[in-house]
Formats: structure tokens, sequence, C-alpha cells
């Protein structure tokens, strides 16, 4: 059984609000999008995904990814992650009604396909949910096969997952429970192994606020 994702993503003045700072204002739009593409990237070349489907409005998120060969389409009228989640996951349903969907975070550059790979593995067509490193959040949910999506994303997703009958997959996966929100998260996950685009800019940049 294949699985299809759906990756949601805000406009880009409002993505990754934590992380202003980190680098120049005039930058920050290019780390949102170089960490999306090493997020999307790795995920389309793990072992048992189909389809990356990612959800956005935002025109230069759609356009980096139609350059780079991935598919993006617009939220439907409302609006919000979970929301946008449904979305994407209506319009995989239209094409594969018995398979399992999933939803993957957009902020995972250090993200290594076998990781993600194992963890649709282990899955196994349950419903089941992958927490960050804190333990707290989710980077990753899946449908059972069949089901709805189902996503509950917000403050204390990975309590609110577990509550829906999703079970927690507990393996280590370092690099699939990296997201990044912050500095501190970006430096765990330049020791991880940044994706080459995200690792290229850093590096490119004249403040790097990590070394390189």
């Amino acid at each position: 059984m294949q699985t299809d994702l759906v990756v949601p993503v805000k406009a880009l003045p409002d993505a990754k609000s934590r992380l202003r700072g980190v680098v120049r204002p005039e930058e920050h739009a290019e780390l949102v999008l170089a960490v999306l593409v090493d997020t999307v990237t790795a995920a389309a070349e793990a072992d048992g995904v189909r389809r990356v489907l990612v959800v956005s409005s935002d025109p230069a998120v759609a356009s980096v990814l139609a350059a780079e060969g991935f598919e993006c389409v617009p939220e439907g009228r409302s609006r919000g992650l979970n929301e946008a989640l449904r979305h994407g996951a209506a319009l995989l349903r239209q094409s594969d009604r018995a398979g399992q969907i999933g939803a993957l975070q957009a902020d995972l550059p250090a993200l290594r396909s076998t990781d993600l790979a194992e963890a649709v593995k282990t899955a196994d067509g349950r419903r089941a949910f992958c927490a960050d490193r804190q333990t707290t959040g989710t980077t990753l949910l899946l449908s059972a096969a069949g089901g709805p999506l189902d996503p509950r994303f917000g403050v204390g997703s990975a309590r609110a997952h577990a509550a829906s009958g999703a079970i927690a997959l507990t393996e280590s996966w370092p690099s699939l429970r990296c997201d990044v929100d912050t500095a501190e998260d970006l430096a765990v996950a330049r020791d991880l192994g940044l994706g080459r685009r995200s690792a290229e800019l850093l590096c490119a940049m004249a403040a790097c606020p990590i070394d390189c």
C-alpha cells in the first residue's frame, strides 16, 4: 500500500514567525522556502510514499515548487492548518479512496527519506502519528487505510492525536521529529544534517545563524 502526503504551508509573511530574527528580515522568506523544498524533496524520495501534495495559497510557494517539479494547490474556502489538511486530503481521496493519507509538517529541513519510510512502514496502514522531539507536537499524522485524516494540529497535538485513537510511533527517527520553529531547533537540525538547499542558503548568508 502506498501513502499520499499533504504538506500545508502558510503564506510566507506569516510562516515560521518564531524564526524571525534568526536571519535578516529580507532573508526570512528564502529560509522558509529552502526548508520547505528540502522537506518535500526528502518526502517524495521515501519508499512507500507515492504522492506529495502541498497546500498553499502563496504564489511564491507555488512558483518555487513548480520549478522543482512538485504539486501545489491553493487552500479551500476555510483557512487554517487543519482546514488546509482536510482540503488536501479530500483532493487525494478523489483518486484513491482506499489508500493511506498522511499530514507532514513543512519544516523538517534535516528529514531523511529513510526515517519517513520506516515510520510509514511501522504504521502498517493504521492511524498513527509521530511526535516532535519535545513530544508535545506532531510532525507526521497518518490515516488508517481508507479512513479520514482527522487532523488535530495545534498546541498539544500529540495528545490530541492520541486521544483520537492514533497510535504513537515511538521509534527514534530523529530527522522526522526535528521540526524547526526556533534558532535552537535550527541548530539541532544542522547537527543532524540539513538538506542541500537549507545548508547552502544558510552558509551563503552574510550573518549565518549556525556554524557552516
